[in-house]
């Protein structure tokens, strides 16, 4: 009989054992449970941070629009300033303004423009932290999305459900005892049963998958049992 070993695959003090040795089990019949409240509380945990930041794009949408807001001003304030640059610049030529009047208009000006620049700057600072406007596609939202889905997913694996049709067997955990994920806890004996024949190598010349065999057993004599070869291994451990 195949026999396949249990283990959790998280960490944790079991709540529940719901089967005992030797009971039989379907494939999806609940095994025994681990306690879930750490787990629960990391998904909390995840869904918060998630939370958070979608609401740090909203600020930052904010402050965005602000900034534009603010650009769309300092770039009416620079061409006032610009158009005054020129008019002095005008002005200057015919002798009618001092030199001191038109470097400090000119000074107003590289201000103004340095303003934009700057906005500018602050935009482009704003929307790489902002990231994708898509949801699906932003970077900082998938990495607390795939954070909450793993301890979401851990959450579920604190339920061990059985993966195949048997009769459990080598049942080592009881309320309270401490499962480290990945270590055999109990066994599941398959149902299903098969022969096992060892013969010498010239024996399995002219034998392959799907030949015809007869088996008998010393506990039933006079009895044949047909049967048929379901696979050959070329050598063995033990």
């Amino acid at each position: 009989r195949v026999v396949t070993p249990v283990s959790a695959r998280v960490s944790g003090y079991v709540a529940a054992v719901h089967v005992h040795n030797n009971s039989q089990v379907k494939r999806g019949d609940l095994l025994f449970e681990l306690d879930a409240t750490p787990f629960r509380n990391k998904v909390e945990a995840a869904q918060i941070a998630l939370e958070q930041a979608r609401l740090s794009n909203d600020q930052l949408d904010a402050q965005i629009a602000a900034a534009q807001a603010s650009l769309k001003t300092a770039v009416l304030t620079a061409r006032n300033d610009k158009v005054t640059f020129d008019r002095y610049q005008k002005l200057s030529t015919l002798q009618s303004v001092s030199q001191a009047d038109l470097d400090k208009v000119r000074t107003t000006w590289q201000s103004s423009e340095q303003s934009v620049s700057s906005i500018q700057a602050n935009i482009h600072n704003l929307r790489i932290q902002r990231g994708e406007r898509d949801e699906h596609r932003n970077v900082t939202l998938q990495k607390y999305r795939n954070a909450l889905e793993e301890a979401q997913l851990n959450l579920g694996w604190s339920k061990v459900y059985a993966e195949t049709d048997g009769m459990v067997s080598n049942l080592q955990l009881n309320p309270g005892l401490y499962a480290t994920a990945a270590t055999p806890l109990l066994a599941l004996v398959s149902n299903h049963t098969d022969i096992v024949a060892d013969f010498r190598e010239k024996s399995l010349r002219h034998t392959g998958v799907n030949t015809d065999a007869a088996v008998v057993f010393d506990a039933l004599p006079g009895r044949v049992f047909p049967a048929h070869v379901t696979s050959s291994d070329a050598g063995i451990l033990a």
